[in-house]
C-alpha cells in the first residue's frame, strides 16, 4: 500500500479553510466584524509563523459553529463550498491528486481544519479518506471545543498513525508521500517517506533546502 498525504489549506487550496470561513460568516452579518476580523488576522499571523497555540487556533475557529447543530449550518458550508472554497483550489494540486489515483495509491487529505467544514472539500476533489481536527458535538450541537487529539504538528502524525491502525495498515511497511506548505507540518513531512514542499512558507523552504526536499508551485 502506497499513501499520499495533502494537507489542504495554502497547499491544494489558496488560501486557508479556517480563515475563509470567518470572513464567509463575517461577510453573512453572523459574526461580528469588528471583533473577529482582528482576531482571525492575528491568528494568521501567529499560524504562519508557527508560533500560535494549537488549542487555541483550533477552538477559535471551532467556536463559530458553537451552539448551532449540523443541521443548522448545513446550507450555508454548502454556499461556503461552492462560493468561497471551491474557486480556490488549485488546478496542480487537483492533478497531483488524480496522479496518485491513477497510479493505485491511496490519498488522504490531513487537516488542521475541522471535519465539518472540510470534509465537502475532500468530497469534492474525490478524496474518500480525510483526516481532519474533530469539533466536539453534545445533545446535537457544536459547543465549541474540540474532541480528541488535535490534528496538528505532531498530533497529525499521532491521528495518521491512529488512522492507518484502524485501516489496518502497517505504517512501517507503507511507502508514503507528503505535501504541505506550513513549518506546521515539518513533522508530518519528517515522518513521510517522500516529502515535498508546496507553496512554503520561509521557514519550512529553509528546511526544504537542508533536506533536499523538492520544492514545487501549483498557484
Amino acid at each position: 500500500m502506497r499513501l499520499a498525504l495533502f494537507d489542504l489549506d495554502h497547499t491544494l487550496l489558496d488560501g486557508d479553510s479556517d480563515q475563509l470561513w470567518c470572513d464567509f460568516l463575517i461577510d453573512k452579518g453572523l459574526l461580528d466584524k469588528a471583533i473577529f476580523s482582528a482576531k482571525n488576522e492575528a491568528m494568521a499571523c501567529d499560524y504562519k509563523s508557527g508560533a500560535v497555540d494549537v488549542q487555541a487556533f483550533c477552538e477559535f475557529y471551532i467556536g463559530t459553529l458553537t451552539l448551532h447543530s449540523p443541521a443548522d449550518w448545513e446550507a450555508l458550508r454548502q454556499e461556503f463550498l461552492s462560493v468561497w472554497v471551491a474557486p480556490r483550489l488549485c488546478a496542480g494540486g487537483k492533478a497531483q491528486i488524480k496522479a496518485h489515483q491513477a497510479q493505485g495509491d491511496r490519498v488522504v487529505m490531513t487537516t488542521a481544519t475541522n471535519r465539518f467544514i472540510t470534509e465537502l472539500t475532500a468530497k469534492h476533489l474525490g478524496v474518500k479518506d480525510l483526516i481532519a481536527t474533530e469539533a466536539e458535538i453534545q445533545k446535537g450541537l457544536f459547543t465549541g471545543k474540540t474532541a480528541g487529539v488535535l490534528n496538528m504538528r505532531e498530533g497529525k502524525v499521532t491521528r495518521l498513525k491512529a488512522w492507518c491502525k484502524e485501516q489496518a495498515l502497517d505504517w512501517t511497511e507503507l511507502e508514503t508521500w507528503g505535501y504541505s506548505d506550513s513549518i506546521n507540518d515539518l513533522p508530518l513531512l519528517e515522518a513521510v517517506t517522500h516529502a515535498t514542499v508546496t507553496q512554503g512558507d520561509v521557514k519550512l523552504r529553509a528546511e526544504a533546502a537542508k533536506r533536499g526536499w523538492p520544492q514545487i508551485e501549483w498557484f
